[in-house]
């Protein structure tokens, strides 16, 4: 009885000790820009070399040139989805909506950089 005690204890700690690890491990949650080049990178191949480059690159400057949260996520939403820069209007607030057009002005250099010398961006 005695043992059978010693062992159900010894188990439960180890079951607790278990549970307790299982808990404090760190949950990863992707990188945002890591899960844009992945999203984007197939719809760039055979169009570019370095699709992972001109991805990253779109990333960090043309999309990075738009302050305004809904419009970036919106233009990343696009490029990841077609392999182009492009803002659908239903992704976008009907009040900023007007706001596309000069958006497209702003990325326009460092889109054409990260297109086609993405290494000089």
């Amino acid at each position: 009885m005695y043992l059978r005690l010693c062992a159900a204890a010894v188990l439960s700690l180890l079951t607790i000790s278990s549970v307790q690890a299982q808990v404090r491990a760190p949950t990863r949650l992707p990188d945002p820009r890591t899960e844009f080049v992945r999203q984007c990178a197939p719809r760039m191949l055979g169009r570019w070399e370095h699709p992972e480059e001109v991805c990253g690159c779109l990333h960090d400057h043309a999309a990075a040139a738009v302050e305004d949260r809904d419009l970036r996520e919106a233009l990343l939403r696009g490029i990841s989805e077609t392999g182009v820069p492009t803002i659908e209007t239903d992704w976008v607030p009907a009040a900023k909506q007007s706001e596309i057009g000069a958006t497209f002005t702003k990325i326009a250099k460092p889109t054409l950089q990260c297109m086609f010398d993405p290494a000089k961006s």
